[in-house]
């Protein structure tokens, strides 16, 4: 019989088995997928991190602060429901975290960070609305390998000293409950697959298996690989009707199981019809699960014009406001966008999300960063995107650009002579210094910031003037990703009843509770906060089982 039994081996469980195993706790992690996947769908990501008033922001000229923090995450949240009361709690305890404890905490397990904060979701509206003010997205040497590496090491030193045992392809279905309370667990065990890490595995099942515990901490992440899921809690009133086609952006055993199995068993979910979907999405040419997307980390100048062909207006530019972005363009009753760019752009701006993806970054190594992001060309990666992946045109003229966007979406044709005629207005305001174009100001406001005048935004230039060719133009997808609601949990991470009283012996932690409380970014996030959500609900639960 275990102490505690932790369903999902990504980065809250292993935060959550790390608490847990401090405290002289027994611990036993279950999982689906094999050793192979162990970290999860963090091990793919960039490695952000929201933090707030570190040194790395300090040496970069930002002035940072838990106020300042707080006033962003709460006109970004938008919290106006009943049910919220948990979530903000959660909300204020994250942001006491990342202006407290958090660094420190992880640079004592090994976390080092890249020294240019990144300035993500940048919002564009009102001081007191959507958006981080200031730059706050931390990026992990290692990307997610390296946010995922520390928290590996302590669970298999865990392991090696019998104190963490693991049982992967254990699939969960379903919850043993005794007297009302959560008293283990119950499933398949599934045939042993070798495929790498992300790729579909078998679902033969090869027995039963049933596991006892003092508590069970529910770790299985979201809803995102299951895109018939995503479309029946789809909001479309707030957001519009969902897209007839998306991509993925994890991998499909993102399934919301667990979710399922611990609504029917009694516990309270809360907020499902929030979530989170990136604009910017690329099927990969060289997929490791279904449908699989990337997603652009877009610079602020590439021009965004809708599936008709129109240009986006405020807050709707490059990193900006997704949500607001994506409403714009699910309005024109199609499923995708274009960006159009020169290479002068693709060069200084376009990064690409997911470890795979920044070998550089992962490397660890500053003098990779700086031949990688500085050299000739764009990075290797975002060059691979551009020469093999199904959605670049590359063009010297605009026509000839407009000619092979219109093959690639002919139900969508799009006007030349309209596109023409709004890039050349837009670059009508690079002759100035001074400008009343939102994004042309945007620019320049971004590179006010050394940061992303170093590394992140291009010299402001004229999109159709030849020398700063060719012309590029990319058809984005949407691209799922992230819920932003879940099981209902109070602040010791315990999962509640609908009637608001906890289910005993049930706990749980990262995106399956919503990073919190069942919602704690609200209706909108600010980067960064996926990762950390993960670590900060994963250590609460640890610490309270």
């Amino acid at each position: 019989m275990a102490d505690v039994i932790i369903v999902g081996a990504g980065l809250a469980g292993l935060a959550a088995a790390h608490e847990a195993v401090k405290r002289g706790r027994h611990v036993v992690m279950v999982d689906q997928e094999g050793r192979q996947s162990l970290g999860g769908q963090a091990f793919w990501s960039l490695g952000g991190l929201f933090m707030v008033d570190t040194p790395e922001q300090r040496r970069m000229g930002i002035r940072d602060s838990h106020a300042l923090a707080l006033q962003d995450w709460m006109g970004s949240a938008g919290f106006d429901r009943p049910e919220d009361a948990n979530p903000r709690a959660w909300a204020e305890g994250y942001l006491d975290y990342a202006a407290g404890p958090m660094r420190a905490e992880l640079a004592e397990i090994g976390m080092r960070w890249f020294p240019v904060v990144g300035w993500a979701e940048r919002g564009g509206a009102l001081a007191d609305g959507h958006g981080n003010s200031v730059p706050r997205f931390h990026i992990t040497w290692g990307a997610g390998e390296g946010i995922v590496a520390p928290f590996v090491r302590l669970a298999l030193a865990a392991e090696a000293a019998g104190r963490l045992e693991f049982r992967f392809r254990h699939k969960v279905t379903g919850l043993s409950v005794t007297g009302g309370r959560v008293t283990g667990i119950t499933g398949d065990v599934l045939a042993g697959d070798d495929a790498r890490r992300g790729a579909s595995t078998n679902r033969t099942v090869t027995g039963p298996f049933e596991i006892a515990g003092d508590t069970v901490i529910l770790t299985t992440g979201g809803i995102g690989g299951d895109h018939a899921q995503v479309r029946a809690q789809w909001p479309a009133g707030r957001l519009g009707p969902a897209p007839a086609t998306m991509v993925s952006g994890v991998p499909d055993y993102v399934d919301g199981q667990m979710a399922r199995v611990a609504k029917a068993a009694g516990a309270d979910a809360i907020n499902e019809d929030r979530m989170w979907h990136y604009c910017e999405g690329l099927k990969n040419w060289e997929p490791i699960w279904p449908n699989h997307g990337i997603r652009i980390l877009p610079g602020p100048s590439s021009v965004w014009l809708d599936a008709l062909g129109q240009r986006m207006e405020p807050p709707c530019l490059p990193g900006f406001d997704t949500l607001a972005t994506l409403k714009r363009i699910l309005s024109t009753g199609h499923d995708h966008s274009w960006f159009v760019l020169t290479q002068k752009i693709i060069e200084k701006e376009f990064a690409l999300s997911g470890s795979e993806q920044n070998p550089d970054l992962v490397s660890g190594r500053w003098s990779q960063v700086l031949k990688e992001r500085l050299g000739k060309g764009a990075t290797a990666a975002v060059e691979a995107f551009k020469d093999k992946g199904e959605d670049f045109v590359v063009a010297a003229d605009l026509e000839t650009l407009v000619q092979g966007m219109n093959a690639l979406t002919p139900h969508a044709p799009l006007d030349p002579g309209h596109i023409r005629a709004q890039i050349a207005a837009r670059d009508a305001q690079i002759d100035n210094p001074f400008a009343k174009d939102a994004q042309v100001i945007a620019i320049r406001q971004a590179r006010a910031y050394r940061g992303d005048r170093f590394i992140r935004t291009a010299k402001p230039h004229k999109i159709l003037d030849p020398a700063n060719g060719p012309l590029i133009a990319v058809r984005l997808n949407i691209l799922t990703r992230k819920s932003l609601g879940g099981l209902h949990t109070d602040l010791h991470s315990r999962v509640l009843r609908p009637d608001g009283t906890p289910f005993d012996g049930l706990f749980a932690a990262g995106e399956v509770a919503g990073f919190g409380g069942g919602g704690y970014h609200g209706y909108n996030a600010l980067e960064g906060t996926f990762l950390g959500g993960c670590i900060f609900s994963g250590r609460a639960a640890g610490r309270a089982v």
